[in-house]
């Protein structure tokens, strides 16, 4: 494939989609946009310090620059910085640098605020038309919002820049530069004239926020959640956070399906809300239904003086029948293109009430375990966000109808009630009543034993590779009858981080990781985080995208569909073949850390996002691994903490974003959770990734888990180890492994297949998941090397040589002619291991041969935590190894060195994340026998 690469044109258009999906709340008196010429005076340190992205594997991208509001502001020139402020705060900074942590999960959730009195925003005011005040918030992997001063609250440092600036000031506009929304009582306590969510905008998001500042796009963005009173007018948050447990007792009632149907007087901002520069007159020109799909057309009018979008949402109400339903659920959204003043644009709008059948979980329908449409009224509403939506008209259906027949899967086994409404009189919303939640009745156990295959062959090797498979020359089933069982249980193993057979500083290889597997000619695939751009561990610097929520409030998947046919490029030229992402998990309570990641708390709004992305990747041969699969709705505990879920809430709200990029965006590879969901984690879990995944859905691909993640039978506890589970549930890889031929996981397949609990026919089945994979990777065209492969990059910012500093020189040494087994030490005194620092060692080799850099190192941090550290020999970087937090536990690593030619030579260590505490480093001297050949390798 040939393609162009141009950097220009993917910055304008991340920076476009960044612009589209910010959120205007409040605009008293038209104070935005800025006018030209306007004297404005800044506040809050994340004008500088702009918030690319949440913090984890999603955020990891070593981004070639990151615009803030400020130096945006100045570049654009239409407004005059009030620069005696600006200069106040750059020094204040000096001493107050950012605080990055001190390690995974350990950055703060905001920064320390310079303090700003009364005097000086009286001081400020006086020089200056107006002011805006921006705040800064993230949160990430490992790491949840709290409902407490700092995340989810404002600190009293804001709320005094708050107030004494909206005091000094006649004009005052607040930006919000978080991932997430957060608490907003302050909007009454200060009544600032205008509100701005610009979210984590990637790299461009600080010209982005300029760009809506200043009227140059107007913002169209919505709201992808809504925003209660208090956070604990959420229904989740009661059954939020806990260890061990939680109970999500809400049921289907996510969001604004709860505020809709039982509290419409605790929202402050409604689901699908956005202001904008200029006014739209909306008008219904007629509902048509055909069947089940009902067609709305909806005329859009700029009535306003400034060219904008708008969206139209579709909301439909379901008779609440036997089972109960939420008054709202979205039906379908349509943007318009920019309007300029005067003009009209007719919206065709498609609805499907096949796609808001209920599930009967229980049987109350007569038709258990089936999606139903009940008998009565369907409501259309029709408006810009749900509150305001109005009705357009109804279809009646005179009876039940039952849309699909499903399979028992899931269901809880621990009993616990949910909530479902009561209406009383002509009441406009309901009242709470709770029922007992249907638990399973089938026995797994035996489904699974009924189910699995047994019949497969092996014939030895035929000869046959799998690029016969490719040109159809033999079926997959033949070529696989070759492979052993020991190349089976190897395929099961993907390694990494950072494997050395794929694009260095990446997640993982998978595939042909053996060299038996290789013989095959089954090649090695590469993946990498993550939802926000490509993260390459060693420093190599990608593009930073928008993060999920911002692209969510878009409402524009055709757009988000183009962003990421540009991402697509990227991660081919990389020898990428799937990006980890997207995130797709629902926004069940604001105080997930990993919010920033996914979407929306809608569903379909959810996935009809999810599979733009994955569109557009596809366009260059490369794709999405959606995840988390499924409720990875908290961050705390998420290696143990149980998810119970009723089967219908599970159908309807976590699993359905998944089904639309299954069944609409074509997606073949997705990860499973860390946790367990109703006691089985999803690494094994049969009947979600069997059950449901491939025999309801027809999905066709890959599943991996997530990166050291448990497995267990049921009423075990989880364990890393336990693959007889992850292999049965058509799991098919496990994430990962350093090393896949000697099993350095010490998982237990081999014994499973040994003593029955696996079949043959099992692993013969999940390496046909891989290979179909493989079979139509960009990793199979390199490795058949028929096809030109041609990346012309245009305005490449981007260094693929290394992030980072470039290094300071801590030592230069002279090396004595080392006998074999020698160790050589390198000094640690002015060693930082602090996130993107580099470290140089002017190193003069007397002898040539292998040598091993030794690290002896440990970590405070907790298992999951990905520490990284890059080596890089003359600028060439020679491996990335990562460590895991080791609790305080001393660990040793090591990486080879060839040294070819004696003489000076600069080491490089590259630190990607802090939390290392480096206790010694040598080089130990491993010998070479022949030296000629050596030196000619």
């Amino acid at each position: 494939m040939k393609y162009t690469l141009d950097y220009e044109k993917y910055a304008e258009l991340a920076r476009r989609v960044a612009a589209e999906g910010s959120v205007l709340l409040r605009n008293e008196d038209g104070v935005l946009p800025l006018q030209k010429g306007q004297k404005v005076s800044i506040f809050g340190r994340t004008q500088f310090e702009h918030y690319k992205s949440g913090t984890g594997s999603g955020g990891m991208v070593n981004a070639p620059y990151v615009t803030n509001i400020t130096d945006s502001l100045k570049e654009d020139g239409t407004v005059q910085v009030n620069e005696v402020l600006e200069a106040q705060y750059r020094e204040w900074l000096k001493d107050h640098p950012f605080d990055i942590g001190e390690g995974w999960a350990m950055e703060p959730w905001n920064q320390e605020e310079m303090p700003v009195s009364e005097e000086l925003t009286r001081q400020a005011a006086e020089q200056s038309d107006l002011a805006i005040v921006v705040l800064g918030r993230t949160a990430g992997e490992d790491k949840d919002n709290s409902a407490a001063e700092g995340s989810y609250l404002l600190t009293a440092a804001e709320e005094e820049i708050l107030r004494n600036v909206c005091n000094a000031f006649a004009r005052t506009i607040v930006v919000l530069n978080v991932g997430n929304i957060m608490d907003m009582k302050w909007v009454d306590r200060y009544q600032p004239q205008a509100v701005l969510y610009v979210w984590q905008g990637g790299q461009e998001g600080g010209r982005a926020t300029v760009d809506v500042l200043t009227g140059k796009v107007n913002p169209g963005g919505k709201l992808s959640d809504t925003i209660a009173e208090d956070i604990e007018d959420y229904p989740s948050t009661e059954n939020f956070g806990d260890p061990v447990e939680n109970f999500y007792t809400e049921d289907i009632y996510v969001g604004y399906r709860y505020f809709e149907t039982f509290a419409r007087d605790k929202v402050k901002y409604p689901f699908g809300f956005g202001l904008s520069y200029t006014r739209f007159q909306t008008e219904s020109m007629g509902l048509a239904v055909q069947g089940t799909e009902a067609t709305v057309i909806e005329k859009v009018t700029n009535v306003g003086g400034m060219s904008g979008r708008e969206t139209i949402q579709v909301y439909v109400e379901a008779p609440q029948g036997k089972l109960g339903k939420p008054l709202r659920q979205l039906a379908a959204y349509a943007k318009t293109e920019e309007l300029k003043p005067g003009a009209s644009e007719e919206l065709i709008l498609k609805a499907e009430l096949t796609e808001l059948a209920s599930y009967d979980d229980s049987g109350v329908t007569g038709h258990k375990s089936c999606y139903v449409l009940e008998a009565g009224d369907y409501i259309f509403y029709v408006g810009t966000d749900v509150r305001s939506a109005r009705e357009v008209g109804r279809v009646t259906l005179a009876e039940l109808q039952v849309v699909r027949t499903a399979t028992e899967a899931l269901a809880p086994v621990q009993a616990f009630k949910r909530l479902r409404p009561f209406f009383f009189g002509e009441n406009d919303h309901a009242i709470a009543n709770w029922e007992d939640v249907p638990l399973r009745t089938i026995d797994l156990t035996e489904r699974i034993l009924r189910e699995r295959p047994t019949q497969s062959e092996y014939v030895g090797d035929q000869g046959w590779k799998l690029a016969d498979v490719y040109d159809k020359k033999i079926t997959l089933e033949q070529f696989l009858t070759q492979l052993s069982d020991e190349d089976l249980i190897c395929m099961t193993r993907g390694e990494g981080m950072c494997s050395p057979k794929v694009t260095p500083g990446t997640a993982a290889a998978f595939g042909g990781v053996t060299d038996g597997l290789q013989q095959f000619g089954i090649p090695v695939a590469c993946c990498s985080d993550g939802p926000s751009g490509i993260r390459m561990d060693c420093g190599t610097m990608a593009y930073a995208l928008p993060n999920g929520t911002l692209l969510a409030c878009t409402f524009d998947p055709e757009l988000v569909e183009e962003l990421y046919e540009m991402e697509g490029m990227e991660l081919r030229k990389n020898k990428i073949d799937s990006l980890l992402g997207p995130g797709i998990n629902i926004h069940r309570n604001p105080l997930n850390g990993r919010n920033f990641e996914y979407f929306s708390e809608d569903p379909y709004l959810t996935g009809t996002m999810a599979a733009a992305q994955l569109k557009g990747m596809g366009k260059y041969g490369v794709t999405g691994t959606i995840k988390h699969f499924a409720c990875n709705n908290q961050e705390f505990k998420r290696h143990d903490a149980n998810a119970i879920v009723s089967e219908r809430a599970l159908r309807e709200i976590y699993l359905k974003g998944f089904e639309i990029a299954v069944k609409q965006g074509g997606a073949y590879s997705i990860m499973s959770t860390y946790g367990p969901v109703n006691g089985l984690w999803t690494a094994g879990s049969y009947d979600l990734l069997t059950t449901i995944l491939r025999k309801e859905w027809g999905y066709q691909g890959i599943v991996m888990t997530d990166w050291w993640a448990k497995i267990n039978e049921e009423g075990e506890s989880g364990s890393k180890s336990q693959t007889v589970p992850m292999v049965r549930a058509q799991n098919d890889i496990y994430m990962v492994t350093a090393d896949a031929a000697s099993n350095s996981n010490k998982d237990n397949t081999a014994e499973g297949l040994a003593d029955g609990r696996l079949t043959r026919a099992q692993l013969m089945r999940n390496a046909a998941n891989i290979c179909c994979f493989l079979l139509r990777s960009v990793a199979m065209e390199r490795l058949l090397g028929r096809e030109e492969e041609e990346c012309t990059e245009l305005h490449s910012p981007v260094s693929t040589e290394g992030a980072g500093d470039s290094g300071q020189v801590l030592a230069r040494l002279e090396l004595p002619e080392p006998k074999t087994g020698e160790e050589i030490e390198l000094p640690l005194e002015k060693l930082s291991t602090k996130k993107g620092t580099g470290a140089v060692y002017q190193l003069r080799f007397t002898k040539i041969g292998r040598y091993e850099l030794v690290f002896r190192m440990s970590s405070t941090l907790g298992p999951l935590a990905q520490l990284p550290i890059s080596v890089f020999l003359n600028n060439t970087l020679q491996q990335t190894v990562t460590i895991n937090g080791t609790e305080g536990k001393v660990v040793e690593q090591s990486v080879t060195l060839a040294i070819r030619q004696d003489g000076e030579k600069y080491m490089k260590l590259y630190f990607g994340e802090s939390g290392i505490d480096m206790h010694r480093m040598f080089l130990r001297y491993v010998g070479k026998n022949d030296i000629e050949s050596f030196r000619n390798e």
